[in-house]
C-alpha cells in the first residue's frame, strides 16, 4: 500500500510540474522545451545511462535580474555595445526531470560485480540564463530532488518496457537507497562565427566550460562545437541533460527554415557520481568510476518559424572500471516560442 501511495505521489508531482510549466508559458516571449534521452537511439542496448526526459520552461526577459547580473564583476559581460542585438538578456528558468541508470546485464536478479548499480534520479530545477545576444550564454541552474526508490525509475522503466513488449530489468531490488539530491551547475558557451562561407552557408566555433557540485555529481567539463548552416546566429545547441554538452533552451524564432549540422567534442574531470560512487552516507552497490569522461557529438537542427527539433547522438567513454563497452545514446529535443 506505501509503494502504491508514492506511486501516486510521483505521478501527481510531474503533473505538477509539467502543468506549471505549461501555464507559465502563455505570456509571450517564452520557450517550452522537452528532452528525451535514451539509449535505444543509436546503441540499443538498454545499459548504464538509459533514459532522460526533461520538460522546462524559459521566461522572457527579466530586466532586473539582468540588471543584477550585469553588476557581476568576474563575470565580465560586454558593458557597452553598439549593437543593439548584443544587447544582455537574463530569463529565469523551471524543470523538471528523471533519469533512469542499469547495469550492463538486466537479466541478473542479484547484483554483479563490477557492474554499475541500478539507480535513478528525479528531480526539480531552477535556473538562470543570461545571453549576450549571439556572443556569449552563460547558464547557473539548481537540481533539488531524490536518488533511489523515491526516484520512481524503477516504475517508470518497468511500465514503457511492459507496453512496448520488451524484456523488463529483474535486479531492481539492487538500486540505490534513498537519498535526497542537489546539484548547482554552471556553464559558459561562447560564440565565434565565419559568415557567408559558401553557398550562402555560415560556420561557427562553440567553446564552453562549466561544472557542477553536490552530492549527486561534482565535475569540472570543457569542450568544443562546431556548426554548419543557413543562420547559426539563433541559439547555442540544443538543450541537452546534465552532465553532457551545455547547449541552450533559448532560441530566436525566425519566419521561414533554418537549419545547421553540428559536431563536438567534451572532457569532464569527476570527483562525485553517485550512479557509481554510491549513496553519500550510508552503504550500498557502487564500482570505481574513471576519473576523466569524455563525449564526442554530432546532430542536427531544424527550426520553423516558432518551432525547434534537434537531435544529438553521442557516444561516451568508459565511465567505471570493468565497464566492457562505452556508450552510445541519442537526444531528443522539442522546443517552441511563444510569440
Amino acid at each position: 500500500m506505501r509503494v502504491h501511495g508514492l506511486k501516486i505521489i510521483g505521478v501527481v508531482a510531474l503533473s505538477i510540474g509539467a502543468l506549471l510549466i505549461f501555464s507559465f508559458a502563455e505570456a509571450l516571449g517564452q520557450v517550452v522545451s522537452i528532452q528525451f534521452e535514451n539509449d535505444f537511439f543509436g546503441g540499443d542496448s538498454d545499459r548504464h545511462f538509459t533514459h532522460g526526459t526533461r520538460l522546462e520552461w524559459l521566461s522572457n526577459p527579466i530586466k532586473s535580474i539582468g540588471d543584477k547580473v550585469d553588476q557581476i564583476q568576474w563575470l565580465g559581460f560586454q558593458k557597452k555595445t553598439s549593437d543593439s542585438a548584443d544587447v544582455l538578456e537574463t530569463r529565469v528558468s523551471l524543470s523538471v526531470g528523471q533519469n533512469i541508470y542499469t547495469p550492463e546485464d538486466t537479466t541478473a536478479v542479484q547484483w554483479v560485480p563490477h557492474d554499475r548499480p541500478y539507480a535513478g534520479w528525479l528531480y526539480l530545477g531552477f535556473g538562470m540564463e543570461a545571453n549576450q545576444g549571439s556572443k556569449r550564454s552563460d547558464k547557473l541552474g539548481l537540481e533539488i530532488g531524490m536518488v533511489g526508490p523515491y526516484s520512481f525509475a524503477e516504475n517508470a522503466q518497468s511500465f514503457w518496457h511492459s507496453l512496448f513488449g520488451l524484456n523488463v530489468p529483474k535486479g531492481w531490488d539492487n538500486q540505490l537507497n534513498n537519498e535526497p539530491g542537489l546539484i548547482l551547475s554552471y556553464s559558459q558557451i561562447r560564440r565565434y562565427e565565419v559568415r557567408n562561407l559558401f553557398l550562402g552557408l555560415n560556420f561557427d566555433l562553440l567553446p564552453n566550460v562549466g561544472g557542477s557540485l553536490g552530492n549527486v555529481f561534482t565535475y569540472a567539463e570543457a569542450g568544443l562545437a562546431l556548426r554548419l548552416g543557413s543562420d547559426l546566429a539563433h541559439d547555442f545547441g540544443p538543450p541537452r541533460i546534465r552532465p553532457g554538452f551545455p547547449g541552450s533552451s533559448y532560441f530566436r524564432p525566425k519566419k521561414g527554415f533554418l537549419w545547421y549540422v553540428f559536431a563536438g567534442f567534451q572532457g569532464r574531470a569527476v570527483l562525485r557520481n553517485i550512479f557509481l560512487d554510491g549513496n553519500t552516507f550510508q552503504d550500498s552497490y557502487s564500482v570505481k568510476k574513471k576519473p576523466f569522461v569524455g563525449n564526442l557529438q554530432a546532430g542536427l537542427v531544424v527550426q520553423w518559424n516558432s518551432f525547434r527539433i534537434g537531435y544529438t547522438q553521442v557516444l561516451r567513454s568508459k565511465e567505471f572500471e570493468g565497464q566492457d563497452f562505452s556508450d552510445v545514446f541519442g537526444s531528443l529535443s522539442l522546443s517552441y516560442y511563444f510569440q
